[in-house]
């Protein structure tokens, strides 16, 4: 960053400013344990989420499964494994914990970081959380309408006349499950980009000249989170977040941001 002659730090680097009256110092140890707590309440959420939705596990499972997958013989599930229905199960439950969880995520930070926050910063970022929820459910749909399907009309493409193509319960559910709790994080980079300007952490000017440095991360987290044996997910993920990424500068600048 570089200094000002008034002692603060320049826009055009990316980050800005000095922190509100109310911020106050503290010990690390302290921010520590504060940082756990927060992280604690969001665990703690998720969980009971995850507990109200296991018993519906079954009906969400058929849901998805037959949703997703081509109707008929072919994509009934074969079970290899004496808890795969089981680890199915609290695994659409822990889908719906991660996407609840989210929002509340956001606001754990916002309490966390709120004495260093100015008025108008608060108000950015309480606006946020339901936002974040909004966002995740946007995530999970595109995943569920757009994505998933395309990944196993792909696979059955080339796969159909070569060999006798069954889907088991487990590897098939995981992909489903991480595609869809991947996009509703994936669907969350407008709504950081947005609240970083609008905090002044950063411009749009900075986000957009190390763009390229984004895209690389991007292709990074895709190719590292998207395990889909077709090699189609990573480029719709990484596709999906360059996409967010350039939209969102697109509308930051038709505003003025």
């Amino acid at each position: 960053m570089a200094e000002t002659a008034d002692g603060g730090y320049d826009v055009d680097e990316g980050f800005v400013g000095e922190g509100p009256e109310s911020d106050e110092e503290m010990p690390l140890a302290d921010h520590i344990e504060e940082m756990v707590y927060r992280l604690g309440i969001v665990l703690v959420v998720m969980a009971i989420i995850s507990g109200i939705v296991f018993p519906f596990g079954d009906r969400i499972i058929n849901f998805l499964w037959y949703s997703v997958l081509p109707g008929g013989d072919i994509a009934r599930p074969r079970v290899y494994h004496p808890l795969g229905l089981i680890l199915a199960r609290l695994k659409v439950a822990t889908l719906a914990g991660f996407v609840v969880g989210l929002p509340v995520f956001v606001y754990q930070t916002y309490l966390f970081m709120r004495p260093g926050l100015y008025t108008q910063e608060r108000r950015y970022y309480l606006a946020s959380v339901p936002t974040s929820l909004v966002l995740g459910v946007f995530g999970v749909l595109f995943a569920y309408f757009l994505v998933l399907p395309a990944i196993f009309t792909y696979f059955l493409t080339y796969s159909q006349d070569a060999a006798t193509i069954a889907f088991g319960l487990t590897d098939t559910f995981d992909l489903i499950v991480l595609m869809m709790g991947l996009f509703a994080a994936v669907f969350q980079i407008p709504l950081f980009m947005m609240l970083a300007i609008m905090m002044g952490l950063t411009t749009r000017a900075w986000l957009a000249a190390k763009r390229l440095y984004f895209w690389g991360a991007f292709l990074g987290i895709a190719f590292l989170f998207s395990p889909d044996p077709t090699g189609m997910a990573p480029i719709i993920v990484s596709a999906t977040m360059i996409g967010l990424f350039e939209a969102t500068l697109l509308v930051l600048r038709w505003v003025r941001r």
